[in-house]
């Protein structure tokens, strides 16, 4: 039987509050940190980490808002985003200070840790990989790919793997085709999974409610971009 818990950490005098969820048993097991999209880390983005403890991982969906819970005012969030996107150094500290809270678990086996992010929280986990940190294999869905700082990919130490709707109006094919290029000038081990007519968000239920063109569920491709990702902790996690 899983067990989950909320756990409060600081970064900069912010408070963050995550969720920590942990598989049966008492021994150690693969680890994933979880970073939430950007409106901010709702029920289902915690019960995310639910999902991964009944696979036998010890997750930590973390917070990068503060609070612990989502913002209720969009025009704050795009705010957020858009620091957050400008400024990489303070993004890199988010995404390590919770994957930090990940290795404080006794249980986490350092040695087989995986990054997972939708949305912005897929930037976050893909700029975690730039700064070099200890990752077997990262993963964004509907990742925003563009960063200020594309020779850090040769930092990247873990197997990458995008998942990304054709139709997304926050990922174009120009921002595509630079990050293949970045991850190709890097050498990296990385794969990018195109789903036809398919848009922003399609992993989360609740997309639509926030009614913002281009953004919308799709359930099929939220099922085959799960697997595609259990297939590289597979191969990473050998």
């Amino acid at each position: 039987m899983t067990t989950a818990r909320d756990v409060e950490y600081d970064v900069d005098g912010v408070r963050m509050v995550g969720r920590l969820s942990l598989p049966d048993g008492d021994g150690q097991r693969p680890a994933v940190v979880i970073a939430h999209e950007g409106p901010g880390l709702d029920d289902y983005q915690k019960a995310r980490a639910s999902r991964f403890a009944e696979l036998g991982y010890v997750a930590f969906a973390l917070d990068y808002h503060g609070g612990g819970k989502p913002l209720a005012d969009r025009d704050e969030m795009m705010a957020r985003l858009g620091q957050l996107g400008a400024d990489p150094d303070r993004t890199r500290k988010l995404a390590r200070a919770g994957l930090e809270v990940l290795l404080a678990e006794a249980r986490a086996d350092m040695s087989k840790v995986a990054a997972v992010g939708y949305c912005f929280g897929g930037t976050l986990v893909l700029e975690l990989a730039r700064s070099g940190a200890d990752l077997r294999a990262v993963v964004g869905f509907h990742p925003g790919l563009a960063t200020t700082r594309p020779q850090d990919a040769a930092n990247i130490n873990a197997k990458v793997l995008v998942c990304v709707g054709t139709d997304d109006p926050f990922i174009p094919l120009e921002q595509r085709m630079a990050f293949e290029d970045e991850m190709r000038a890097a050498g990296v081990d990385w794969r990018m999974n195109l789903y036809g007519g398919v848009e922003h968000s399609f992993t989360h239920p609740w997309a639509e409610h926030v009614d913002i063109p281009g953004v919308k569920y799709h359930q099929a491709t939220d099922e085959r971009s799960w697997r595609a990702m259990l297939d590289l902790f597979d191969e990473a996690f050998a």
